[in-house]
């Protein structure tokens, strides 16, 4: 178990899609923090670099889609570490196309890692937070949650529905001491957006307020405040972090 000192000392973190972008970043400041972390993902070669630090991470494959596989990862880590304090459903893919050209099972590709895949991350580790007095779990929706996206029907259904699972969560947990909130990053330098062209991409972040692109570790920071005891009485929220970006409705 890490000793170190931070916000995070002394908790035991599950965090899915943890080998790159929000997710690595996350995972890397949660153990600069304090926490023992346990990065999820089902690419074991990107994430073994999370392995290469002196901190405290723990690499193990995990399909967020699968309910033996999110049995096996709370029973390991509960066998390892004894106790999950903090979950982080980050894991998540996106697809762009057209409404009418998007097959039926692209969207439920989406749909399965992006929506089931936090459902599923919950009620796995609902027992466990239970039984040791409470929790904290962190979804990652999007600023897609808040409004469409042309192009990204899967994507953005998944993002609301993350951000209404959410809320029932808080409500239903409030007794239990667990905190649920869920955080909507706007654009963010992540390999998710590195997919596109540097034209596009460098187009999308002077579209933004701030000009620019948020850093992961931007979002990693607001994930540490929502997952430590500062944020004991935050439950049910919807955190921006979008550099102002939907502060205007688009007209």
């Amino acid at each position: 178990m890490n000793e170190a000192r931070g916000q995070l000392a002394g908790k035991v973190a599950m965090i899915t899609g943890a080998a790159r972008g929000i997710g690595k970043a996350t995972a890397e400041l949660f153990a600069r923090e304090g926490a023992t972390v346990v990065a999820l993902d089902i690419n074991e070669d990107e994430g073994a670099l999370l392995q290469s630090g002196a901190h405290d991470i723990h690499l193990r494959r995990h399909d967020v889609a699968s309910e033996t596989s999110w049995a096996q990862a709370v029973a390991w880590v509960v066998s390892q570490f004894g106790r999950v304090d903090v979950l982080v459903n980050n894991a998540a893919i996106q697809y762009e196309m057209p409404l009418e050209q998007t097959s039926c099972e692209a969207y439920e590709r989406v749909i399965r890692i992006n929506q089931i895949g936090p459902f599923l991350g919950m009620r796995s580790v609902i027992p466990e937070m239970k039984r040791t007095g409470g929790g904290s779990i962190v979804n990652m929706s999007s600023t897609a949650g808040l409004g469409g996206l042309p192009g990204m029907t899967a994507y953005v259904a998944s993002k609301y529905a993350v951000r209404g699972m959410t809320k029932v969560a808080a409500l239903e947990l409030a007794r239990d001491h667990i905190r649920v909130n869920s955080v909507h990053p706007g654009l963010t330098d992540t390999p998710m957006t590195q997919r596109f062209s540097l034209e596009k991409q460098a187009a999308r972040a002077e579209a933004t307020p701030f000009g620019r692109a948020a850093e992961p570790m931007e979002i990693a920071r607001l994930i540490v405040f929502l997952a430590s005891d500062s944020a004991s009485f935050c439950s049910g929220g919807e955190y921006v972090c979008d550099g102002a970006s939907t502060a205007s409705p688009r007209l």
